[in-house]
């Protein structure tokens, strides 16, 4: 088998915790899952030798098992400070950029104390990921991100925009 075609069905993996994550109401219960779909996304990249899209994983991965126990300004500013220094020496034009830019976002959503503001920063994030994905060619890593988005759009629906149901009478 390939590494493209694993990094494929890695990704497809990765999709069924995307689509798990924004569904729930609990932000430690997003986290967990989403802690999962970045090892496998970080893999997925590793196998495409994307390194700066590796690493951004992988640190994201950790970033979400941190911000489990705090929403600490510091500790944000640390992981943000990593994924500048991992973009650094990792560079290789454009798609680097554009995969910090994506984590920073997902840093600043991750260590936000409310869903409501997690799920609007990570819709941002995640479309500049989707743009990155498009741009390097990965099929399922586009269709993940595009899942992701409206999952994460179909969550705050039903938890922000949708009127109350009231109980039936």
């Amino acid at each position: 088998m390939s590494s493209f075609i694993l990094s494929q069905i890695l990704i497809g993996f990765a999709i069924c915790c995307d689509l798990l994550s924004f569904q729930f109401k609990d932000r430690k219960k997003i986290l967990v899952v989403l802690l999962v779909s970045c090892l496998l996304i970080g893999i997925h990249f590793i196998l495409l030798e994307q390194w700066t899209a590796a690493a951004l994983a992988v640190v994201a991965a950790l970033r979400f098992l941190v911000s489990l126990k705090t929403t600490s300004k510091r500790t944000m500013a640390a992981f943000m400070i990593l994924a500048v220094i991992i973009t650094a020496a990792t560079y290789s034009g454009l798609l680097s950029l554009l995969t910090c830019c994506g984590s920073l976002f997902g840093t600043v959503a991750c260590f936000s104390k409310q869903d409501k503001r997690l799920r609007q920063l990570m819709l941002v994030g995640t479309s500049l990921w989707l743009l990155n994905n498009i741009l390097i060619g990965s099929p399922m890593a586009v269709l993940m991100e595009s899942l992701f988005i409206c999952s994460n759009l179909l969550g705050y629906y039903r938890f922000y925009i949708r009127p109350p149901q009231s109980p039936q009478s």
